[in-house]
């Protein structure tokens, strides 16, 4: 071959790899350009063992982006294969595939704002996540009722009752309950942290603390009576008196129907039964906040023993029983109570 006609096919086949390479670069900006300029927001999963090439073919298959290979090849090029986070995320077509690919890599999942106030139960922390669609009943119960749970999940028990702290939180689905168990937990702990070294200091425990908390958030109308609350019941297991709260006995009762009865207060099988137990109960009633956990180590400087509620949330505190029982019959039989 003479050296023109050399340079010639030379020429040639350096065209057409330029065209060829024209061509995959016109074909790569497509494939990763914004699918619908005027794309809705909508949610999109991520569920686990989800890989780089099913969640393409997802994205392609629901209108989100153009290609799914161009996306896979893009994630592989970044080395996202295995840095995808599960979850549900707010996308739209009208965003880039990469700008799809970091919130995925990210884990910036769509959250659902869940709001538990101090005193909930257990139980109607359980009703809450539940109906916010952050958890399953099932899995979440079965969760809180085992009997290593407290042990898992590092706090004193007995279970979990009185350590999902009250807060809100922004909480994304598909969490597991071990998860949102941490999540709740792991705020306690946070709380604790303060309050340990003035629990410590004073010999009480962790459940102690937490048990007494409890009762004082239930007993608490006026957020700024709970550390005059905490007084009388530090002073009167001080003296060894039973603490005599109606919320320790109606947690108690399976199936409490809202009348609380003499029957009920009689009732010396009820471990939380504080008119025939001259102690705690076994264990806390409700969540308390951080704020009765600090009464019931900072408690008010007080005698008090006894206290009448008025009917407006606030209390009458009382030394003597004498004052008490003037303070009872002022606001709570002559109102019919």
């Amino acid at each position: 071959m003479s050296t023109g006609r050399a340079f010639r096919a030379l020429a040639l086949c350096v065209a057409a790899f330029a065209a060829t390479a024209a061509i995959a670069a016109v074909l790569v900006a497509y494939g990763l350009a914004p699918r619908d300029p005027d794309g809705p927001t909508v949610l999109f999963a991520v569920p686990r063992g989800s890989t780089l090439s099913s969640v393409g073919r997802r994205l392609e298959a629901e209108g989100l982006v153009r290609s799914a290979r161009a996306f896979e090849a893009l994630g592989r090029w970044d080395g996202a294969a295995s840095k995808l986070h599960r979850g549900e995320y707010e996308l739209s077509a009208a965003m880039r595939p990469r700008e799809i690919l970091a919130r995925m890599v990210e884990g910036r999942v769509k959250t659902w704002d869940v709001t538990l106030p101090e005193g909930l139960t257990a139980r109607e922390i359980v009703d809450r996540l539940v109906a916010a669609g952050v958890a399953d009943r099932g899995p979440l119960e079965e969760a809180l009722r085992a009997p290593d749970a407290a042990v898992r999940h590092g706090v004193a028990g007995p279970g979990l009752e009185g350590y999902l702290f009250p807060d809100t939180y922004r909480l994304p689905r598909g969490l597991s309950a071990d998860e949102i168990i941490d999540t709740l937990v792991g705020r306690f702990a946070k709380s604790w942290a303060a309050i340990a070294p003035l629990a410590a200091a004073q010999g009480l425990s962790q459940r102690e603390v937490v048990t007494l908390a409890s009762i004082v958030e239930k007993e608490t109308g006026l957020a700024a009576e709970r550390p005059v609350v905490a007084s009388v019941f530090r002073n009167r297991l001080r003296l060894g008196m039973r603490l005599e709260s109606d919320p320790t006995v109606i947690y108690g009762i399976p199936a409490f129907d809202g009348n609380l009865r003499r029957a009920h207060l009689d009732d010396a099988t009820n471990p939380y039964n504080t008119y025939q137990i001259a102690s705690l109960p076994p264990g806390p009633i409700a969540s308390p906040g951080e704020a009765a956990l600090r009464a019931v180590v900072e408690p008010a400087d007080s005698k008090a023993l006894y206290f009448v509620g008025r009917g407006d949330g606030s209390h009458v505190f009382s030394e003597r029983y004498g004052d008490h029982v003037r303070a009872v019959n002022q606001f709570q039989r002559r109102s019919g109570r």
